[in-house]
């Protein structure tokens, strides 16, 4: 009958997946799609190109534990763009990103959220996707340290959410800026600064259905 859809079809609209849905922890990979071509960039790419050697091995990690993982991405000013132009400019152009997006390129099963500003959270829909995802936790990555990573912790810690920082997957400027951000995380907002290597990933991973959801 018109009107009435195949009653077996996923709803259209969330478009979550359910390995997603078991667990409570989501990895936010912040800015790292970014063509870095900025006056004294070369500071920061010098730092960008090993964190993101680690962050895609934590990727690959979180990936096989069935964790969500997040782009969040600045828009740069280019409101005509989307972030997969965004993804083709950075890993195709000749620009001092390029090997940062290249080794950090998202994947079918990624999310991704273009935000105007310096929070991950600010205008954004990102507060709606956490809340579909069920996510309890956030493990944030990217650049650069002492802005992007610093606002979007404050943010998070605002909305009671638990912050991990591993302290070598965010880059910032200078080390300095990049210690006093973790050291600011760590003290004022709780943050978990384990380093990547050392980071169970097991623990984020639910046991049983999540609490409050129907039984599929």
């Amino acid at each position: 009958m018109a009107g009435h859809g195949n009653p077996t079809r996923k709803k259209p609209g969330h478009g979550i997946l359910e390995q997603h849905r078991r667990t409570r922890a989501a990895l936010l990979l912040i800015d790292v799609i970014n063509d870095l071509e900025f006056p004294g960039s070369e500071a920061l790419v010098r730092q960008a190109v090993p964190m993101a050697r680690r962050i895609a091995r934590l990727k690959a990690r979180a990936v096989t534990r069935g964790l969500p993982v997040i782009y969040v991405n600045d828009n740069f000013g280019q409101w005509r763009s989307d972030f997969r132009s965004l993804v083709e400019y950075c890993t195709s152009a000749d620009v001092a990103g390029r090997e940062v997006a290249d080794m950090l390129r998202p994947g079918p099963d990624d999310y991704f959220v273009l935000k105007p500003k310096h929070s991950a959270f600010f205008q954004t829909t990102l507060d709606l996707l956490l809340e579909s995802l069920g996510a309890e936790t956030l493990i944030l990555t990217g650049l650069a340290g002492n802005i992007c990573v610093l606002f979007t912790a404050n943010d998070a810690y605002m909305r009671n959410f638990e912050i991990v920082v591993p302290e070598d997957c965010i880059a910032s400027n200078s080390p300095a800026d990049n210690r006093a951000a973790l050291r600011q995380m760590r003290d004022l907002m709780d943050a978990d600064t384990t380093p990547s290597p050392r980071l169970r990933l097991r623990k984020f991973v639910r046991q049983g259905r999540r609490r409050g959801a129907p039984a599929r």
